[in-house]
């Protein structure tokens, strides 16, 4: 059964989840700007994916350059799994 079968309210409800909001959850975490790589391909990319108009291209085109940034700044300690289906055993 793939997570995408499961809604948030059904999860919530079938395991008795309590879902707790912070605010500012990184209010104490210090602002960093892009590098000059980053920005230029999202100086790059960002008309052709708002052109587009399309989650999909949004995804490729801007979401996945910063996240590329952030496991590069992370010192690739972290991994990406783009369209990776993770299934679960059926309950």
């Amino acid at each position: 059964m793939a997570y995408s079968d499961f809604t948030l309210q059904e999860v919530i409800q079938r395991f008795q989840l309590s879902i707790e909001e912070q605010h500012n959850l990184f209010a104490a975490v210090p602002e960093v700007g892009a590098g000059d790589f980053l920005s230029a391909i999202l100086d790059e990319n960002v008309p052709l994916a708002l052109a587009l108009s399309t989650e999909k291209a949004r995804s490729e085109l801007m979401i996945a350059p910063v996240l590329v940034e952030v496991r590069k700044r992370a010192r690739r300690q972290i991994s990406l799994f783009s369209g990776a289906d993770f299934s679960v055993d059926v309950i």
